[in-house]
């Protein structure tokens, strides 16, 4: 029997079967390593390396046009020193309110070669969260799209404010395009003592959003692990669809980087222009979350069919649970290319699961990740193993944050950190989240998860879109409540709903309510708002998309 790879090996085959590592002239061999050595896995050392081996490919497609790696490597020196200049030095911190464009990618990048933090702003953020965030993040400059202005007005004084995407900024106010022509002359850039890290904000959803400290990896085996599972390869054209404050969107910001990849960046998500920038551009990795899938065949076959997605080798998708029968619609449309990540703002990845995976178990969030570790607690924090039982989920490896920011503190058993989920394994190993343990509804002493709910009703044909939460009840404690979106045409009645579930799961998880309504309240990375989902059936506030959506 053939012996497990060392770890190094392995790193190794993954990035060369990728592409990542590969035979280069001996003059630009000598620059790549030169330059991974002095900067390490950083986004700067992404940039510098494609801007030596692809100088005139192009790094970045949106809606300004496009830029070559030579050109971003340029731009994003300008940038640094045109920081530095203002007063952004090693360990400052920068917050940045962008939605996807090359304004976005630059600042990432220039942070990264001066050794600041990124503060990464959530788009949905209303004011008072932006002021509150700063206030406790401290950031000394404030990057952001013009249409923010008011959300950031509070937290921009005292502190230097960039404009990134504008269309007639003042006079005197600071753009990205000012500061890159400013510190174009301005000297040369020094790898800093230390890499900058990224605070990635919670989706504050429950609650004020935390920031999770994450450091760039020391070694290249985390992502040698990521893309050993999802085939990705140099010189991808990708399409990141999810927004890339988003810890999903990132990830693949830095992989591309690495990668050598082409991000293809549109501002918002519309399902229709996706599969037209697909076809244009030929792209060959499409990054989403399942809302946007399911948004994407709502279209219907004729419309997908009109623009040609043929080119598509993955489709990578994260952020929540794939529901219904989901993940079965997408590969009959699109062919066995989707991959299904879990994992959270806390600890990166923590499971793949592969088309093959989906294909003989469409609700799993698949195995463990190499070099991560996956292990189920019950409430005695006493490991659970044998299959089928449910526990909290815990995972631990490199790509783990290294905590909050201020005071609050990580969740851990035996140094792994909570991903706040309960899940159980199958005989194969294979990963199931059952759903957050703060949301488990008690019904007459049976505990319930919404998410199985959710997943059965969503599999009743027509409809679109469902929740579940808990209501008080006076007999029981705590009743299921499920609030319905149709699909257009369909004819359903909460009598039709009932039925199914009964149909499906044990009579204690039938919804004695069913609401329709004609959407669900998401936040701008599509995580639905339950908070927003009234006791009476009514929203606190009537629900509309996110623009980004």
């Amino acid at each position: 029997m053939r012996g497990r790879l060392s770890t190094k090996a392995f790193t190794a085959r993954a990035l060369m079967r990728s592409g990542m590592l590969a035979p280069e002239r001996p003059d630009r061999a000598a620059r790549c390593m030169l330059a991974v050595a002095r900067w390490g896995p950083t986004a700067a050392a992404g940039c510098i390396v494609s801007a030596i081996r692809h100088p005139e490919a192009v790094a970045i497609v949106d809606e300004l046009g496009s830029l070559t790696f030579e050109e971003l490597d340029r731009r994003t020196d300008g940038l640094a020193l045109g920081l530095r200049a203002l007063g952004v030095v090693e360990n400052d911190v920068v917050a940045l309110m962008c939605r996807n464009h090359r304004g976005f990618v630059e600042t990432t990048i220039a942070c990264s070669k001066l050794g600041a933090h990124v503060l990464l702003l959530n788009t949905g953020f209303a004011g008072p969260q932006v002021a509150q965030v700063c206030a406790r993040e401290a950031p000394v400059a404030i990057v952001f799209d013009d249409e923010f202005g008011e959300r950031v007005a509070d937290a921009a004084r005292d502190r230097l404010s960039v404009l990134a995407w504008c269309e007639r900024p003042a006079p005197e106010q600071p753009t990205l395009e000012s500061l890159i022509e400013a510190g174009g002359d301005g000297g040369e850039l020094e790898p800093p003592a230390a890499p900058g890290r990224q605070v990635v904000l919670t989706s504050g959803t429950t609650g004020t959003p935390k920031g999770a400290i994450r450091e760039q990896p020391e070694t290249f085996d985390p992502v040698a692990g990521l893309l050993s599972l999802i085939a990705l390869r140099a010189r991808e054209r990708t399409l990141i669809a999810v927004p890339l404050f988003h810890s999903w969107g990132l990830a693949h910001l830095v992989i591309g980087s690495g990668l050598s990849s082409t991000l293809v960046l549109r501002r918002r998500f519309d399902a229709r222009e996706t599969l037209r920038a697909i076809d244009e551009h030929g792209v060959t990795a499409l990054v989403v979350a399942p809302v946007m899938l399911s948004r994407i065949l709502d279209l219907g076959p004729k419309a997908i069919g009109h623009d040609d997605s043929g080119s598509l080798r993955v489709i990578a998708s994260s952020g929540s649970a794939l529901p219904g029968d989901l993940a079965t619609r997408v590969m009959d449309a699109f062919g066995d290319v989707l991959y299904n990540l879990y994992g959270s703002t806390e600890v990166a990845w923590a499971t793949i699961a592969t088309p093959r995976d989906l294909r003989e178990e469409p609700a799993t969030a698949g195995r463990p990740v190499r070099g991560t570790v996956v292990r189920l607690y019950g409430d005695d924090d006493v490991e659970l193993t044998e299959p089928g039982r449910s526990g909290r989920i815990f995972v631990g490896g490199e790509m783990v944050f290294k905590g909050y920011t201020g005071a609050s503190a990580r969740t851990t058993i035996d140094g792994l950190v909570s991903t706040g989920d309960v899940g159980h394994l199958d005989e194969q190993g294979r990963l199931y989240v059952d759903g957050r343990e703060d949301e488990m509804i008690v019904s007459g002493a049976e505990n319930i998860f919404p998410g199985e709910v959710e997943d059965a009703i969503a599999r009743l044909r027509g409809v679109a879109e469902v929740a579940v939460t808990g209501v008080p009840d006076d007999e029981f404690g705590e009743r299921l409540r499920a609030f319905v979106v149709a699909r257009a045409g369909a004819r359903l009645s909460a009598g039709d709903v009932r039925e199914h579930v009964a149909a499906t799961l044990a009579r204690f998880k039938v919804p004695r309510d069913v609401v329709f309504l004609d959407e669900l309240p998401r936040t701008a990375t599509g995580k639905v708002l339950k908070r927003e989902l009234g006791e009476n059936g009514a929203l606190a506030s009537r629900p509309t998309r996110p623009s980004s959506l």
